[in-house]
């Protein structure tokens, strides 16, 4: 925790207003809000901007440039990046590369990953395997990724929460491969581009237990459309589970039945990564800037 530590953060929410507002009416999180609350308490005197990058005419607040910022996140985003003709995609990748140009760092889960390859010249694709959803079970770190910085703390395996049907499959020139998995291959990446360096992951450290829940909860029809459930009861049992090791995350006979360890379990080692960006990217740019 930098107690005293006063960065400037911009979350960029890649969601449609559309999308954000289902969201409420499907008491799902914001993924905008759950990245906050990561850096509420570990950098509790940061100024945490918010922006709606698939709005339309959004742009960072008035006052503001790219620079006035130590770094930028990425959420996820139900979009699919590779619709080239879709202005609420195209404005997005702009912006990355902006970034990139700039040198301010970013970090992404999910739609981050595939926005930090898409923007410095690597490919997304529909993952021919289907969707991932709830956790990965078993990531494991590269021989990159045990050198790297952002998966530094991290155990060589590990489960990450994931919900997502794209997946990168062609890694940009200047990237990375730190981690991956048995359903999706890039898992984690590091992308060095322009004056710039990018830190995603395809996994979500900023979700937790309940939060996944609630989502699964929101995604219960495509779920049991593609075969994961036969029934809605199916879906919510499974997301009472889910609820229920949160709030009892001891309880052994449900990590059993859920197959969740600590690694996904334990605030301490599932949001490793957004500690290490902080620590090991934003800090070392936001001194440099006052060099």
């Amino acid at each position: 925790m930098h107690a005293d530590l006063e960065l400037s953060i911009c979350i960029i929410n890649g969601y449609p207003k559309s999308s954000r507002e289902k969201f409420d009416l499907s008491d799902v999180g914001h993924p905008h809000d759950l990245y906050k609350a990561f850096l509420d308490k570990y950098v509790p005197k940061a100024n945490v901007d918010v922006v709606f990058i698939a709005d339309l005419g959004s742009s960072i607040p008035e006052g503001t440039s790219i620079l006035s910022y130590d770094g930028y996140i990425w959420t996820g985003s139900d979009l699919t990046i590779y619709h080239s003709d879709d202005p609420r995609v195209t404005r997005q990748i702009e912006f990355s590369r902006k970034l990139y140009e700039a040198g301010v760092p970013q970090y992404g889960s999910c739609w981050g990953i595939q926005m930090a390859a898409v923007a410095a010249g690597g490919e997304v694709k529909k993952n021919p395997k289907g969707r991932e959803w709830n956790f990965a079970p078993a990531i494991r770190r590269t021989d990159e990724g045990k050198r790297s910085l952002l998966l530094k703390g991290k155990p060589d395996v590990y489960q990450g929460f994931v919900m997502h049907l794209d997946e990168v499959t062609k890694l940009p020139p200047g990237g990375k491969l730190l981690a991956t998995g048995d359903h999706t291959r890039v898992q984690a990446i590091e992308v060095q581009h322009g004056k710039g360096t990018f830190w995603a992951t395809q996994y979500h450290p900023e979700y937790n237990l309940y939060e996944m829940a609630r989502l699964i909860a929101a995604r219960a029809e495509p779920l049991i459309k593609e075969g994961f459930f036969e029934t809605e009861d199916q879906v919510m049992e499974l997301v009472a589970d889910l609820k229920a090791l949160h709030s009892d995350p001891q309880n052994e006979e449900l990590r059993k039945k859920i197959g969740a360890d600590d690694t996904l379990i334990s605030d301490e080692v599932r949001q490793q990564e957004l500690r290490n960006w902080i620590d090991y990217l934003v800090i070392p740019y936001m001194e440099s800037k006052h060099r």
